[in-house]
């Protein structure tokens, strides 16, 4: 057994044990009200699942086991450059809630790579395809083909007792992981760069691996690849790639079919497709405006017309987040240690100084701020990705990290089949009147 996989297996174990005893004591306790405007919205913001990675905080933003970014970038192991902070550490961080020693993210690395071998069926899949298939599309059968190598179904096919289908998801899960990389470099490459594919690389760690294999050996990129795998990597539980994880992995689908249907959910444009339209909003006003250094009044006018249309502007505003996302000022603090005078991130800039006032001046929105997706697309521009169709597999790779660590704590505490309770608007009815007539 490795060293994180006994970790794991140690903290789980403790965790099972005193959530048996909380549900003994407390299981009939009541910690939230259900409006109506939920039910028809969304869903938004009831309590009903635990996450064991990561918490969102409407005013903070996200933190992973109660670190928040800022501390992750000071306290997580490096990659080489010394500044950004490996994947591998947070993905330790999340599995067992410790920050691992240099020496742990780098054997987490080494362990990744000898797990990193993708069946050929897969990439033969992928080369049936049309090339103009989405990137997003292909990266989703691309899971799905990987199944074939799933150790949960096949020793859930053999009969697994339960008190060890936590072994088989974390075996999954790891090597699912290691796999990622090299599938998604394969559909960039088949996809933009004519199929001309590029071998991973025997020494980098698994970001600077990923844009080895993309085709990028700028250092500055491979630091920048560290930073948006990690920062993309888990946002909670109640967002819609992670949720739909936990759903389908409550059926006891293995992690592919699971992460799979995760993709599927983050391709949405309402969800990691957005990073996609926000660059191409960008794109389309410098286009419209016939320059690439536009005023702020300028930008301002386009927002306003955008809005007119009955068009939201991509990129601002989150379900929960009533700040600006941490993850986009981390952003913002990279291009400004590296880049110097690229007017499509002076753009973004810019944006952020107009677009807050305008939606709050509206009164309708709760979150003026960016999200996320409002800076990540100009930095891989950038530097040389400027195909952003391909800009949400990056986000799935990422995400990859978050919602399959949850997913190995969902199976090692036995979290049941997800079967929320649904009503009609028929039954609405009748409850209203019901209400009023006790009123």
């Amino acid at each position: 057994m490795d060293t994180l996989k006994k970790k794991f297996y140690e903290k789980s174990s403790a965790l099972k044990v005193e959530i048996k005893s909380l549900l003994k004591e407390h299981s009939e306790l009541m910690v939230d009200d259900v409006n109506l405007g939920q039910i028809y919205g969304g869903a938004r913001d009831i309590k009903m699942m635990v996450w064991e990675t990561s918490e969102l905080d409407a005013m903070e933003g996200i933190r992973f086991r109660n670190m928040s970014i800022p501390e992750l970038k000071a306290q997580l192991p490096k990659g080489k450059d010394g500044k950004e902070p490996l994947p591998e550490a947070l993905f330790w961080l999340m599995l067992v809630g410790e920050v691992p020693t240099q020496a742990e993210a780098d054997g987490l690395t080494e362990e990744w790579r000898k797990r990193a071998t993708v069946p050929a069926h897969v990439f033969t899949t992928l080369d049936a395809l049309p090339a103009n298939t989405h990137a997003m599309t292909q990266f989703s059968i691309a899971i799905n083909a990987m199944q074939t190598e799933s150790i949960f179904a096949a020793r859930y096919d053999e009969g697994m007792p339960k008190d060890e289908y936590w072994d088989a998801t974390y075996e999954d899960t790891m090597n699912l992981i290691a796999r990622l990389p090299q599938v998604a470099a394969y559909i960039y490459r088949r996809t933009y760069a004519g199929g001309n594919h590029i071998a991973p690389s025997a020494t980098e760690d698994w970001s600077g691996n990923y844009a080895h294999m993309l085709g990028f050996e700028n250092e500055e990129f491979k630091a920048l690849m560290r930073l948006y795998l990690t920062i993309h990597a888990d946002h909670e539980g109640g967002n819609a790639s992670a949720h739909t994880t936990h759903l389908v992995g409550s059926t006891l689908s293995d992690p592919y079919l699971t992460f799979a249907a995760g993709m599927n959910a983050l391709a949405g444009p309402l969800h990691g497709l957005a990073n996609q339209e926000v660059i191409k909003w960008i794109f389309d006003m410098l286009d419209e405006l016939g320059t690439t250094t536009p005023s702020k009044e300028q930008i301002a006018d386009y927002v306003h017309a955008t809005l007119a249309k009955g068009q939201v502007v991509p990129g601002y505003g989150h379900a929960v987040l009533r700040r600006p996302d941490p993850r986009f000022m981390a952003q913002m603090e990279f291009a400004k240690e590296y880049i110097r005078h690229d007017d499509v991130v002076e753009v973004v800039w810019k944006v952020f100084d107009v677009v807050p006032g305008i939606l709050s001046s509206l009164g309708k929105v709760k979150n003026p701020w960016p999200n996320v997706d409002a800076h990540s697309g100009a930095l891989l521009v950038h530097y040389g990705l400027k195909e952003y169709g391909y800009y949400t597999v990056l986000f799935g790779v990422s995400r990859a990290l978050g919602v399959l660590a949850a997913l190995c704590w969902s199976r090692a505490l036995g979290f049941p089949l997800e079967r929320p309770k649904s009503v009609t608007t028929e039954w609405v009815k009748q409850f209203l009147a019901e209400h009023k007539a006790k009123a």
